[in-house]
């Protein structure tokens, strides 16, 4: 039985991945998909073309890696002691992420999803996968607790945060840069009642926090 192969080469520096996936996201914003360049990003974040060319083959695997990381750094699951506290925290968490500068890089990258299968794909590993898992969270802890009965299709309650806030983030015409982050968390709030209501909070008697 032979020992385990040495590895050659430097191993990779993570701290210069992040900087080349944070340019990415930052040029992608900028200048949009199709004014993305390998070169632009490299020069972002101040390394070679060659080094970004070594970790990512093509610009469309450089987009969705940074896709998927842009997603993680959103995605936290904090557990307050109640549903209400969850769904508010979650809602005003996907209100962030809708808005501003993430807002427009997802913008970006739905644009050019339909033309990409693996974009596409990413996109839904990254951002829609987590809200559905969250919410399954959330709801098997109200359930536990006895906030609610229990939920036949959880996966899909998902669907009922993304949903409202895709219409009203980015089908709703609104007046450019005035969706701040005290806005996004009130539009967030103001639909908390609905999304309780969704997942029988008020039927089983649930309270609302003070």
């Amino acid at each position: 039985m032979t020992g385990a192969q040495p590895r050659r080469g430097r191993p990779r520096d993570a701290s210069r991945d992040r900087a080349l996936l944070d340019a990415t996201l930052a040029v992608l914003t900028e200048s949009g998909y199709s004014g993305l360049t390998t070169a632009a990003v490299a020069a972002r974040a101040g390394v070679s073309t060659a080094t970004l060319y070594r970790r990512w083959p093509s610009k469309e695997v450089l987009v969705v890696d940074a896709a998927a990381a842009y997603a993680r750094d959103l995605t936290v699951q904090p557990d307050t002691g109640t549903l209400e506290g969850d769904l508010r925290a979650l809602l005003r968490d996907k209100a962030a992420a809708l808005t501003g500068n993430e807002g427009g890089v997802l913008r970006t990258l739905i644009g050019e999803a339909a033309h990409s299968a693996s974009l596409a794909e990413a996109l839904t590993n990254a951002f829609m996968l987590p809200v559905r898992r969250r919410m399954e969270e959330i709801t098997r802890r109200a359930v536990e607790r006895g906030e609610i009965p229990p939920v036949e299709h959880p996966d899909l309650l998902g669907d009922l945060v993304v949903g409202p806030m895709m219409s009203r983030f980015f089908l709703t015409p609104l007046p450019p840069n005035q969706v701040d982050a005290a806005t996004a968390a009130k539009t967030a709030d103001r639909m908390l009642p609905f999304l309780l209501r969704a997942v029988g909070h008020a039927e089983h008697g649930g309270g609302r926090e003070k």
